[in-house]
């Protein structure tokens, strides 16, 4: 997954401000952090506030949607992340593709 830099994005994010991303809680992202140690490593700061980059909510976005959108219970997210990560990401994004063009196809039904 190539994550493109831009200007205006933030270098790292709180949990908190991930949890919104997400539309979890910050409990549930701390537990992915926990469960996906070897892929998921945030940074700290000076107080143990967990700091996450770019490519951890690229990788937490990947997370979310195994478990949450495709029903994969944990460790088989895990599994399937560490052996096709790429294959996986571009799964998911043909997914949501898909799912704008029914999106868009349904706005259009709605005006004829």
């Amino acid at each position: 997954m190539t994550v493109k830099a831009n200007e205006s994005e933030k270098l790292f994010y709180s949990i908190g401000e991930v949890a919104d991303i997400f539309g979890e809680e910050t409990s549930l992202i701390r537990f992915w952090t926990n469960h996906f140690k070897d892929i998921l490593n945030p940074k700290r700061n000076k107080k143990g506030n967990r700091l996450f980059a770019q490519q951890d909510i690229e990788t937490l976005r990947l997370i979310h949607f195994l478990v949450r959108k495709q029903g994969m219970k944990l460790d088989g997210a895990y599994k399937r992340i560490i052996e096709n990560r790429e294959g996986t990401v571009k799964n998911m994004e043909a997914i949501e593709i898909l799912k704008s063009i029914k999106q868009q196809l349904l706005e259009i039904k709605k005006t004829i």
